[in-house]
């Protein structure tokens, strides 16, 4: 846990240029945006300016006899001249307020600006990401949590879209004004300037202590915020288990833990903000002593204030230094992990030319493996030379003990993994010279797990397919003796399915998923251990529906209860990856081989079960 604490909760650089490099493909469509948020630092930052410059020469040019010399241009003569007979202080007044307002005006513009600019932006990154996720093989999923997945599409891009709103460009921004005020106060009186200034190199070094001690403050802060996320997701997911052993106070203890932690990491990153924040403003008021100590006799009154006004606003970029280098260390990292994502490579991909060709004339619908070997890991073979054929129209079924690569194989044939060795053939096609999409329209499988989505359930028979018409829905749901069921729902088609499908039985959502399979066709059928999880009874309306549905198709059955596929064609006996028995239920019986061991087995079990079941009703 700690391994990937760490992994996800690691800090990069504050500013990483081959990171930027990658983003800006998503930036560039954008890029004028962009440069218009940069202009408007200019005149944000004279309307900055202004203000000062309108109270030291408006108040010389009313409180000193010669106004001509009071101000120091004719421009300044002629912008505080009042207009209309308008007292001078009240002309003041009005200029003062119409700059405060052009000045809100930008700042609003500016920062809706970038906002609208970083969301579009994180926009195409979010559709990149989620692309990418559809894209990967299934294999990915088997070893990435599910939790960090849906970390990149979220808050790690969200992160990243901080990153314009209060990151890099904002940064950019201050220095800019740093820069900008810097320059003005020389022109206005280098000596002066030198000495305001003395103090700055020692305030750079407490923010370069304060840079080093912050970043482990606000790293302890992630990871322990992540072990909070954890423990109440995993306490969540388990509440049954938590309710049934009683774990509740003790769980409330662990909790009480963590939460403290992360209270006292939160302390201690709050104690170096504060340190920073007093620093600075520590260091701002000894820049204005010094500006009244040394500027007095040195210059004009009206001078001193603006000296005084422009070190407050050079020293206010620095007040909000913590909180910007803590957006760009998280920025960052999130854009690390995004693109670790995204360079993921696609281990089963579409080929560069796909076959165009349906099926070779004469094997529509036939299923052949040709001596495929796979593993999941390494040389951890799972299939062994696996070789048989499936005739279009033909019913069989794979069995064998947990582990011997029956679901495997119905993985292999929707291509969800890459064989290592050998060939699978779809209608005398090899599966790699099909796209994927083609290849799993032409194979409608019913999954052990029922997965349903939040919708109706229309929505969850259709799948969004727009072709499929009501009564093309509701006829797939008869097929399958799920209409019964669905009708005497609250709003019938129309009810909205909970989460995972809580409001439904197993057996009910079980139905959901062969009405699905047989919406959406597929010359080939396949089942995996399609009624493993439902009731005696309703596995007779189930096997009902099924016969139907194999109607005229290609049908593998993955079968968990042997006396369910007694009625196939053939039957395939799987152990340890390779094939170990083949024919039908009477001839695999009659041999007394591996088969009749599971099924003696299964059927004493089964027998027993009902026994005990009789017994206690």
């Amino acid at each position: 846990m700690s391994d990937a604490l760490h992994e996800e909760e690691a800090l990069g650089k504050a500013y990483d240029s081959r990171l930027i490099a990658l983003l800006w493909p998503y930036v560039s469509p954008y890029r004028w945006q962009v440069l218009a948020t940069l202009l408007l630092v200019i005149p944000m930052f004279l309307l900055e300016v202004i203000p000062a410059w309108i109270i030291k020469n408006g108040l010389d040019y009313v409180f000193v006899s010669d106004s001509s010399a009071a101000t120091e241009s004719s421009l300044a003569a002629y912008v505080l001249d009042p207009p209309w007979d308008l007292a001078p202080i009240l002309w003041l007044a009005i200029l003062y307020i119409l700059v405060a307002i052009v000045s809100m005006g930008l700042q609003f513009f500016h920062m809706v600006l970038m906002a609208i600019t970083g969301q579009s932006a994180m926009r195409d990154v979010r559709t990149a990401v989620f692309a990418k996720i559809q894209s990967l093989h299934l294999g990915f999923f088997d070893t990435y949590p599910v939790g960090r997945l849906v970390t990149r599409t979220s808050n790690d891009v969200e992160n990243v879209a901080e990153m314009f709103t209060a990151g890099v460009v904002a940064l950019i921004t201050d220095v800019f004004k740093m820069v900008g005020f810097a320059v003005v106060l020389f022109w206005l009186n280098p000596k002066l300037a030198l000495a305001t200034f003395a103090v700055v190199p020692f305030l750079a070094v407490a923010t370069v202590l304060f840079r080093l001690r912050v970043r482990e403050a606000f790293r302890a802060v992630r990871v322990r915020i992540a072990r909070i996320n954890t423990y109440i997701q995993e306490n969540i997911i388990g509440m049954k288990v938590v309710q049934l052993f009683t774990r509740e106070a003790r769980n409330m203890r662990e909790f009480d833990r963590m939460n403290a932690d992360h209270r006292d990491a939160w302390n201690s990153s709050i104690k170096y903000d504060a340190l920073l924040f007093a620093a600075v403003d520590t260091a701002a008021g000894v820049t204005i002593a010094v500006i009244i100590w040394y500027g007095t006799g040195l210059v004009e009154a009206g001078v001193l204030y603006q000296f005084i006004d422009y070190m407050r606003r050079f020293f206010r970029p620095m007040q909000d230094l913590s909180a910007k280098y803590s957006v760009m260390q998280s920025s960052m990292a999130s854009s690390e992990r995004i693109f670790q994502l995204l360079e993921t490579k696609t281990e089963v991909s579409d080929p560069s030319v796909v076959s165009l060709v349906e099926s070779v004339e004469g094997q529509e619908g036939t299923v052949r493996f040709e001596n495929v070997w796979f593993a999941y890991q390494g040389e951890d073979w799972v299939l062994k030379d696996l070789s048989f054929e499936v005739a279009a129209g033909e019913r069989v079924a794979f069995v064998g003990a947990t582990g011997a690569g029956k679901t495997t194989i119905i993985s292999l044939l929707s291509r969800f993994y890459e064989i290592q060795r050998g060939r699978i053939l779809v209608g005398g096609i090899d599966i790699r010279d099909m796209a994927q999409g083609d290849l799993r329209r032409r194979v409608a499988t019913v999954l052990q797990d029922v997965f349903l989505f939040n919708g109706s359930v229309t929505e969850n028979i259709a799948l969004g397919r727009t072709d499929l018409s009501q009564a093309e829905i509701e006829h797939a749901a008869q097929v399958v003796e799920a209409h019964s069921f669905i009708k005497r729902l609250p709003e019938g088609y129309e009810t909205e399915i909970r989460e995972r499908g809580t409001n439904l039985s197993a057996g009910q959502r079980q139905l959901l998923s062969f009405a699905r399979a047989i919406a959406h066709g597929g010359e080939v059928l396949v089942l995996d251990e399609a009624t493993s999880s439902i009731d005696r009874e309703t596995e007779a309306l189930v096997q009902r529906g099924i016969h139907t549905l194999m109607e005229g198709k290609t049908a593998i059955a993955i079968a968990h209860r042997l006396s369910t596929i007694q009625d196939v064609d053939r039957i395939y006996v799987l152990e340890r990856g390779a094939l170990a028995e083949s024919g039908t239920h009477t001839e695999l019986l009659s041999r007394g081989g591996i088969y009749h061991r599971l099924f003696t087995m299964q059927d004493a079990h089964e027998t027993q079960s009902a026994s005990r079941d009789q017994a206690i009703l």
